[in-house]
């Protein structure tokens, strides 16, 4: 169980909407009272934002006949407290491989700008750099738990579990059923947003094998089928359609929804996957949608094995929340599209491990000894709190995670004494995708006297992460701690660009 406190957050309202002229302007932005953690009356409740003035909702789309400019919405899911080992020294959370929040944040600062609070969660930071985990070779997962002083508190230890799923080959992949569900409404039409979808769905459709199938949905003002399941033998008929896309009309995001997972249940295969991928900035101005009813139905496609990957593109009218919890009640990934290269590494370097789920329902249990730790704090992770009790309730909800994936989560530790030997233990449960069984596993927590460069790096972009979310916990550091140690630390092309992305913050916060 974890404390949460709200530090700040409303809804940010930036840039224009259909039609709307696209400079980018900040409407309105409010700061809510601080709220401790006996004031919001249960330590691992999470206090809601208020909603848009738009009356898009939270998680779903709302009918809007003439809808505010200047649309924006991000969700403030507050920020983890230190909980006491003594009292609870079980931490429960569901795994995450999502990554949009930080390329998010990098288009933000790649146009001069600190992105809102509200747009941070630190733990997609944390997932988007590749780590060196060595694969399992007889299981679905392995384990990596350490810990090592913390380079930013002196009397603090950064703990990092680590988990790594089975590695496939792209031969291994099982054949792929898909429908591409594309938003070609006036919005799309935005920062050649549309063009960037098609040059991100060529990146992908040159991967599929023969064995693969398409399909496509388009909505603007309606939805409606624009080319039927296709070979990916024909992939000149495939990339032909999409090719010919234009944006036209307003945006009925349910209708274009309904109509790809009904055309994947009418495909659906066997032993195959099965997935409807969502193209779009997640804003929509017409059609009755029900919020809590397309996520229930979404829900239920899922069970039936028919999963949701979302994939966000443009700036200035985009709808996060709406976005990552569409992924999440169907069970597959959210990514952030901003740059070819972006759509490149996703369809291209992690194609297997976007389609091809390995284990669904992942939870994550650390169990700290109070002997040794005498309180914790999770970074990141507020919007996938599971109860420690439903740790091994089977039926609750988690997260989803493809083949090759891994995992990462860091701990801020105080510890009780001196400790030489084990924190704790990580458990990790799951349901088995492949022989649809549950199995666990588990680690001890090892102590180290010093963090390795990967993790010290982590570290960096977690700190970096706190304070672009004005996190009470940060205020012990500055972006020039984060850069001295980045780097110190970088390798690699994408750590690198993370220096980069630091200095550029440094200098935007100085104007």
């Amino acid at each position: 169980m974890r404390k949460i406190v709200k530090t700040s957050g409303i809804t940010i309202l930036v840039a224009s909407l259909i039609g709307c002229s696209s400079s980018v302007q900040f409407v309105s932005r409010s700061e809510s009272e601080n709220k401790t953690a006996a004031e919001q009356g249960q330590s691992n409740q999470v206090a809601s934002s208020p909603s848009p003035p738009s009356q898009l909702a939270d998680y779903a789309l709302k009918k809007s006949v003439d809808p505010l400019p200047n649309d924006m919405y991000f969700k403030d899911y507050g920020t983890n407290q230190f909980v006491s080992a003594a009292k609870d020294r079980l931490s429960t959370f569901a795994a995450d491989v999502d990554t949009a929040s930080y390329t998010i944040m990098r288009n933000f600062i790649k146009d001069g700008n600190l992105p809102p609070a509200e747009a941070i969660r630190v733990e997609e930071f944390i997932n988007f750099f590749p780590t060196s985990y060595p694969a399992p070779t007889d299981q679905t997962f392995a384990i990596q738990a350490d810990s090592g002083p913390s380079p930013f508190q002196k009397n603090l230890q950064v703990v990092r579990i680590g988990i790594k799923g089975k590695e496939l080959r792209a031969e291994e992949r099982k054949p792929a059923n898909l429908i591409f569900v594309i938003d070609v409404s006036g919005s799309m039409n935005r920062e050649n947003r549309l063009e960037l979808v098609k040059k991100s769905l060529h990146v992908l459709v040159d991967q599929l094998q023969p064995t693969d199938t398409v399909g496509i949905v388009v909505y603007g003002s309606e939805g409606r089928v624009l080319l039927p399941q296709t070979s990916a033998e024909d992939k000149q008929a495939i990339l032909s359609a999409i090719d010919d896309l234009q944006p036209e009309g307003s945006t009925n995001a349910e209708e274009g929804l309904v109509l790809g997972y009904e055309m994947a249940a009418r495909s659906f295969k066997p032993n195959a996957i099965n997935r409807v991928i969502l193209c779009s900035d997640g804003v929509a101005n017409v059609g009755e949608t029900g919020a809590e009813g397309i996520l229930r139905s979404i829900e239920d496609y899922a069970r039936k094995d028919i999963h949701l990957s979302t994939f966000g593109f443009g700036m200035g009218n985009y709808n996060d929340v709406l976005m990552e919890q569409l992924a999440n009640k169907g069970e597959g990934n959210y990514a952030y599209i901003d740059t070819f290269s972006e759509a490149r590494r996703i369809f291209t370097e992690s194609l297997t491990g976007t389609l091809q789920t390995i284990a669904r329902d992942v939870k994550i249990q650390v169990e700290f000894d109070p002997k040794k730790v005498d309180s914790y704090r999770l970074i990141g992770y507020e919007n996938r709190d599971v109860r420690d009790k439903d740790f091994r309730n089977d039926k609750t909800d988690a997260g989803e995670i493809g083949a090759g994936h891994s995992v990462t989560a860091l701990y801020e530790v105080k510890l009780a004494s001196p400790a030489h030997a084990d924190l704790g233990t990580v458990r990790v449960r799951y349901h088995n995708a492949a022989s649809q069984k549950v199995e666990e596993i588990s680690e001890p927590v090892k102590v180290h006297n010093a963090l390795s460069p990967e993790v010290a790096f982590l570290a960096a972009v977690a700190e970096y992460g706190e304070l672009l979310r004005e996190s009470p916990y940060a205020e012990r550091s500055s972006l020039v701690d984060v850069l001295k140690l980045a780097e110190a630390t970088a390798t690699g092309e994408e750590q690198l660009e993370f220096v980069r992305l630091v200095k550029d913050s440094m200098a935007i916060s100085r104007n």
